[in-house]
């Protein structure tokens, strides 16, 4: 009954840049933390930027200064900028979320179905 979407994803030149999309869609009551993670072939998936209900954002080492993560609570919306792009930021990128349903007193993580990021020369 929720859902997340990602857009954006692409074929992208070193240096260049990306924006991806989420959104999260259903009987949502609130969205606590939400997140990007991505994965490249043959390696784990690995975090790479967080953000808080109050907007607090926090980085993997790896992107610290190149993404920015945003979120539009308004619109169940959170957005991944990448600039900079390197060639191992190839990966499939993952949203996720932590939801509270409508009419659940609880909350759970929700994964969208991943959108590929291609840097190459």
């Amino acid at each position: 009954q929720v859902q997340l979407v990602e857009s954006g994803g692409g074929l992208v030149q070193p240096g260049g840049s990306l924006r991806l999309s989420c959104a999260a869609s259903g009987s949502i009551f609130s969205i606590n933390d939400m997140g990007w993670y991505r994965q490249a072939p043959g390696k784990q998936r690995e975090w790479v930027a967080g953000i808080t209900s109050g907007g607090s954002a926090n980085y993997a080492v790896s992107v610290k200064g190149r993404f920015t993560i945003s979120r539009d609570n308004g619109s169940w919306m959170v957005y991944l900028e990448m600039n900079s792009l390197k060639l191992e930021d190839t990966a499939v990128y993952y949203c996720n979320a932590d939801i509270r349903r409508i009419g659940s007193a609880s909350t759970r993580d929700y994964w969208g179905q991943g959108t590929q990021v291609t840097v190459s020369s």
